[in-house]
């Protein structure tokens, strides 16, 4: 009953658990001018039949995106490739896909997790990108080391998703107030929009929408130099109205059949996780 449940909130929130389902899901953003990012489900393997399994998903993936025609790139966690097994082979795996993409003229982002693995994550896309340019990575705006981090990519010519963070992390690492997670966004976001390429401001919030628009109006930033991205069920008018604005929009649509630890570890990582949650499955 509890699964049942779950699942009633969680599929607001993914695609659905086969690629066939997320291929459905892509093609309806699409038909609006909305671009995607596919997201296989998964995360912290720790044997390597399931990293090859993970390996083997976004490569079917990728091919779907080319045979479909689709307006999609993807979305991977390097926990998902083997980072926790052992790093070189985790980037062999991510190399593979990046090839891959590569070959379809496609681009792979690689998500940041909770701060155990910020480090390690940069190192490994730093250098995963001397090989692959067509990788890019995400920053949280609440870590006090993110400035650093987008200085050092923005002079690697990397392209940055910026996204507020979503891990629940002690004051020592991250600020804890919203006002200075926004503030700190905003900081981020000017860096990356005025040197930066082609970043994404991940964000549904009001005030961070309002303050990009204006920023790229004030600072004469051309509307194809950045894209919005929001996530998969979340304020889909908004997004709409945002693509027919002429702003590139792109969706982040996960999908799988990992999606019940996926959704569950969310809502517990954090009480603004839950509160998020509540509040946009209304809201359009």
């Amino acid at each position: 009953m509890l699964n049942q449940l779950l699942f009633l909130v969680a599929k607001r929130f993914v695609s659905g658990q086969t690629i066939q389902e997320a291929v459905a899901a892509v093609q309806r953003l699409n038909a609006h001018g909305i671009g995607a990012t596919l997201d296989v489900l998964g995360e912290n393997v720790t044997d390597r039949r399931a990293a090859e399994a993970a390996v083997a998903a976004y490569l079917e993936t990728l091919g779907w995106i080319q045979q479909e025609s689709l307006s999609s790139n993807v979305s991977l966690k390097l926990t998902q490739m083997g980072l926790d097994i052992d790093r070189d082979y985790c980037l062999e795996n991510v190399a593979r896909i990046c090839e891959r993409a590569a070959a379809g003229n496609n681009f792979v982002r690689i998500d940041m997790e909770g701060s155990a693995y910020t480090e390690r994550t940069l190192r490994l896309f730093c250098e995963l990108f001397q090989k692959h340019q067509n990788v890019g990575i995400v920053i949280q705006a609440y870590l006090h080391r993110s400035e650093q981090d987008v200085r050092r990519l923005i002079k690697l010519g990397a392209r940055v998703r910026l996204c507020k963070g979503a891990y629940k992390e002690p004051p020592s690492l991250a600020v804890q107030a919203m006002a200075a997670v926004r503030q700190n966004f905003m900081s981020l976001a000017s860096l990356l929009l005025s040197q930066g390429n082609h970043p994404a401001i991940a964000t549904h919030d009001d005030v961070l929408l309002s303050w990009t628009k204006n920023y790229i109006a004030q600072h004469q930033v051309p509307k194809e130099g950045f894209e919005f991205q929001m996530l998969y069920g979340v304020r889909s008018e908004t997004q709409r109205q945002l693509a027919a604005q002429g702003y590139s929009m792109r969706v982040y649509v996960p999908f799988g059949t990992h999606w019940l630890p996926y959704f569950c570890r969310r809502l517990r990582e954090r009480k603004e996780n839950v509160a998020f949650v509540l509040r946009h499955l209304f809201r359009k």
